[in-house]
């Protein structure tokens, strides 16, 4: 098959793919930047190779050699989202199945998209600063001069000086530690990635950590006010990877770890390899959030072991793994369960489609990124119409146990690779040549290529969403003289899952305000401790114009920065005409403390110029 260009990438990894980073970094809090050089193995795949191009974001190069000969570089015009190409022309001439090392020493910027720097007073401890990464989509290019496109795929091994007192981890097993020969006051950390993965999976953590084990390969790792806490909520992981082992296939990646992060990381979870980031937003007291970690297992063999090969494909990598972490909850719950999931991920589907627009080709599940910024497309599209398509095809081929014999063979078939869409439809005639007449009645373009809501919707058994939309029907057709019969016993039956699910379908028709101030009384969902339910919760407030609601709303837009809470909140909180002003008022105060791909995503939801200063 022809090289696929990836449209987010200055690399032409056509040319040349890297093989192995070998990473040194000395973390400096003061001036907020990493320093350190880069060694990439770099394989030739065209004969005459004179010169490559590496992406990057705001780098500073010092240097570049290509097997320890200085090599002229150059840097090309800086592109808003894309960065800026390093070009460097090789002393040498290469050719096809020659490697070559090209080493670059340099610096990040104190602004690097891909790095949070927090102060003390942002951690949960207080005394310490906090750095974390995260380089998901192409963010890893403002940490690392690198081929920075899930096409390229390679193993690392990486040696990090950070101050004393503060503990180290990366997506990589531990590989020791000692004194740093250069500097009394700091120590080395060393790790190393023996399976190959692409950069965007590179990940660094640096800050007063503790760990405890939860399982034979893996443990919590986070400062010490969450530690305990997460190791509670998180105790079924080894449960977990042993269920989806049963499904797919070994676990390849040796150590399972799981790391909670401050309050400002931007996702649930992000499945960095043997160090899986989880947000605190997941520490429900329950164990009820702890599906995100199924999600995040399932990565590890969608997304991880067979990766999207540009951001285009990336349902590639959601929907399978959306699907996998349903059918760990089938094993470990039940077939209704895994049933009821998959009705809520519809809704979340139809919401992302609402506020894109129906016709915004950004909902195709394989849209055009050309000029698009990978960070701009990201929402639910890709995971639930995803899950959708594959759950349609599950029911035309024959049931679960039939399709999850296709997932497992396709794992295998594509494992250590990166894939595009065509390539996986391909494999999924030939796995399934005896029933290609059914495949082939199915409208492949509607499902790909079509924005909106997907050509089919699954009949999903409604039997645990039932008792949802019964309280939800009662709510919705209840005169103000029937509130009364409201009691806190109607939540009794339900489960967690199932009151989220309530709010869900309440939200979609949004009550009077007399309505909304009973379902306080009685259920009292202010002071719940589950983040799902609070924040649809306090939607649910603001839409139906509640103006004691507002600074709630706001107090958890920005007490933690989970952008699926975090947006949702402030965009209700600006449509509310009245506090329109108040909403923007509490971005500028606190996007300082935000996570940089929530400012940028956060400044166009409320139309504000994400390139003013902050205002303290």
């Amino acid at each position: 098959m022809a090289s696929v260009q990836d449209p987010c990438s200055y690399a032409f990894a056509a040319a040349c793919t890297t093989k192995h980073l070998n990473l040194s970094y000395s973390v400096d809090f003061e001036r907020r930047v990493l320093t350190g050089r880069v060694a990439l193995t770099l394989e030739v795949l065209q004969d005459r190779l004179s010169s490559l191009t590496l992406d990057t974001r705001d780098l500073k190069i010092f240097s570049v050699t290509a097997n320890r000969q200085v090599a002229e570089f150059t840097m090309g015009p800086k592109h808003s989202f894309m960065g800026t190409p390093l070009d460097i022309a090789l002393p040498f001439d290469l050719c096809r199945g020659q490697q070559v090392i090209v080493e670059v020493t340099y610096e990040t910027a104190p602004t690097a998209t891909a790095l949070q720097w927090l102060t003390p007073e942002q951690t949960a401890g207080k005394n310490h600063p906090y750095l974390f990464s995260q380089c998901q989509a192409n963010h890893c290019r403002s940490m690392i001069p690198c081929q920075d496109t899930p096409a390229v795929k390679h193993t690392y091994y990486a040696q990090v000086s950070v101050p004393k007192e503060l503990v180290a981890v990366m997506s990589a097993m531990r590989d020791g530690q000692g004194p740093d020969p250069q500097d009394s006051s700091q120590l080395i950390y060393r790790f190393r990635q023996p399976v190959p993965m692409p950069s965007y999976l590179i990940a660094i953590v640096v800050g007063a950590l503790e760990s405890r084990e939860i399982g034979p390969r893996s443990r919590v790792w986070s400062e010490k006010e969450f530690v305990d806490k997460a190791a509670f909520e998180f105790s079924e992981t080894e449960t977990m990877l042993k269920t989806a082992e049963n499904l797919v296939g070994p676990y390849v990646w040796g150590q399972y770890d799981i790391l909670v992060l401050p309050p400002s990381f931007p996702y649930g979870g992000m499945e960095n390899p043997c160090l899986t980031f989880a947000t605190p937003t997941l520490l429900a007291g329950d164990r009820s959030l702890s599906n995100v970690i199924a999600h995040e297992i399932s990565h590890s063999w969608t997304g991880n072991l067979v990766t999207n090969k540009t951001w285009e494909h990336f349902w590639l990598n959601e929907g399978h793994t959306v699907y996998l972490e349903r059918m760990i909850g089938r094993v470990m719950e039940s077939e209704q369960f895994r049933q009821f999931k998959a009705i809520g991920g519809w809704k979340d589907l139809q919401e992302s489609v609402n506020t894109f627009g129906a016709n915004n080709p950004l909902t195709n599940l394989v849209p055009s990124l050309r000029d698009v910024d990978p960070d701009d497309a990201f929402s639910s599209v890709p995971y639930e119409k995803g899950f959708a398509l594959l759950y349609h095809l599950e029911e035309l081929m024959g049931g679960p146990e039939v399709f999850m014999g296709f997932v497992k063979s396709y794992i295998q078939m594509f494992a250590y690779s990166s894939i595009t869409t065509e390539e996986w439809k391909s494999y999924l005639f030939t796995y399934f040549k005896d029933k290609v007449d059914i495949l082939n009645k199915v409208d492949w373009n509607a499902w790909m290529h079509t924005p909106g809501m997907p050509p089919v919707k699954p009949k999903y058994d409604t039997t645990m969403a039932d008792a949802c939309i019964v309280l939800c029907c009662k709510w919705t057709k209840a005169s103000e003289g029937d509130l009364g019969k409201f009691m806190a016993a109607d939540l009794k039956p339900l489960s967690s899952h199932q009151v989220i699910e309530f709010l869900s379908l309440i939200l979609q028709e949004p009550l009077p305000l007399s309505h909304v101030k009973r379902m306080q009384e009685v259920y009292d969902f202010n002071s719940s401790t589950n983040s799902e339910i609070l924040s649809r919760w306090l939607r649910l407030c603001v839409k139906s114009k509640w103006e004691e609601a507002v600074p709630k709303a706001l107090q958890m837009a920005t007490e933690q920065g989970r952008m699926k809470y975090t947006r949702p909140l402030f965009r209700e909180v600006y449509n509310f005409e009245k506090y329109r002003e108040e909403a923007v008022r509490m971005f500028k105060a606190h996007r300082g403390g935000m996570h940089p791909v929530m400012v940028g995503l956060l400044s166009k939801d409320l139309k504000v110029d994400s390139a003013q200063s902050t205002t303290p």
